[in-house]
């Protein structure tokens, strides 16, 4: 058993840790600086294309995209070094494309939609999203109330949509909806491809979330599609939406094992320097229990990652190890921020540090892609052999 990346994955790993350093965590004053006088939390146009041109300089374009499309076609275990690295800065930018919608393209997307869709969104010329949840039927897919419904000449879609990243700027979304209500999630949810300026898809609002960051709620009003734009086979939109949670849940728990490590980082450096009480902080037990205990709780979810991308690599079933490690590492990086921020006292509360960013974007992720709650139950039932 190798508990080690292999030498070319570490030397990538490296790479992008050195993107980071040099070009990412520099950003992130500016950054802060702006949102404390209320502005988003985002790159500038300017920002974004420069750190465009020396991410795709240094070769960190398409990592896990198909080699015949210009990628590299990484497995998902080198992946999660690429996005630990990513997961040390608050800056807000992603090596293109995104592997999420990549991944469930290639599982489900035809020759036609690989020419059109895949092959552009894996040289990073176009910018995707996915329409999941629903008001009121958020992690409940038998819940979904979205209807596509087929004749002659394509497909119509009607209703709400809503905690949609990017959707504002995508060229493309994928929709869930049902397509047959008697079957639900077991034949019955079907994906399609909406374009941007489609008639009948309108960005109906945006919702600021914490951490200066926004989502949006979407709205389907008799949206007409063709039948090209059915991703995959009719009512089989199901497992291949769960196969692209998975990654995105993967891909969560690399960065908290980032953010994690920065964090732990920041607190040896300053237990090091910090006098109270004519001693250093480095030698109070608190401080070093909170070390000892982060320092062991980051290394088990990165060895817990690693495993769940391999069993994903092999073809494995990784249903459990993939909620596992979505409840672990979210709640491990939220209780290793919170203990530096104390650490750090008065300093540890101010909008000048990144800890604060960090702590937002943790908790975020304590709800994106299914809360914990909900992984809990999945972990549970797998164990105690009930049915789903």
């Amino acid at each position: 058993m190798n508990f080690q990346l292999e030498e070319e994955h570490r030397m990538l790993k490296d790479l992008v840790a050195r993107f980071v350093r040099e070009e990412l965590i520099p950003r992130e004053a500016a950054l802060l600086s702006r949102a404390a006088t209320g502005k988003p939390w985002e790159l500038l146009p300017d920002e974004r294309e420069q750190l465009n041109d020396v991410s795709k300089e240094r070769g960190l374009w398409g990592l896990d995209a198909p080699l015949e499309m210009g990628g590299f076609d990484l497995p998902v275990v080198a992946m999660v070094g690429v996005n630990e690295e990513l997961g040390k800065t608050i800056t807000p930018y992603e090596l293109p494309p995104d592997s999420p919608n990549l991944r469930m393209l290639l599982t489900s997307a035809n020759e036609e939609q690989r020419i059109r869709y895949l092959a552009p969104y894996a040289r990073g010329e176009t910018v995707s999203a996915i329409a999941i949840s629903e008001p009121g039927a958020g992690a409940d897919p038998s819940a979904m109330t979205t209807r596509a419904v087929r004749d002659a000449d394509g497909w119509t879609l009607n209703g709400r949509k809503i905690w949609i990243s990017r959707v504002a700027s995508a060229d493309w979304t994928i929709v869930m909806a049902v397509t047959d209500k008697t079957k639900g999630a077991r034949g019955g949810i079907s994906a399609l491809i909406v374009d941007k300026g489609t008639p009948g898809f309108k960005v109906d609002r945006r919702i600021p979330m914490i951490g200066g960051v926004s989502t949006y709620e979407v709205l389907f009003d008799d949206c007409r599609v063709s039948h090209s734009q059915l991703l995959g086979k009719e009512g089989q939109g199901f497992a291949p939406m769960q196969a692209r949670l998975s990654t995105r849940r993967v891909q969560i728990a690399a960065w908290c094992i980032g953010r994690a490590q920065r964090a732990l980082d920041m607190l040896c450096e300053h237990a090091g320097l910090r006098h109270t009480f004519g001693a250093v902080l480095a030698e109070r037990q608190t401080i070093q229990w909170w070390v000892a205990d982060a320092a062991t709780r980051i290394h088990a979810c990165r060895l817990m990652t690693y495993e769940a991308a391999a069993r994903i690599d092999n073809g494995e079933e990784a249903r459990s190890q993939v909620s596992m490690i979505k409840v672990f590492a979210t709640e491990m990086a939220w209780d290793v921020i919170d203990n530096v921020m104390q650490a750090f006292g008065a300093m540890g509360m101010t909008c000048e540090m990144p800890l604060q960013q960090m702590a937002n974007e943790t908790r975020l992720m304590r709800i994106y892609e299914g809360p914990s709650e909900i992984h809990r139950w999945v972990i549970a039932r797998e164990l105690l052999g009930l049915k789903r």
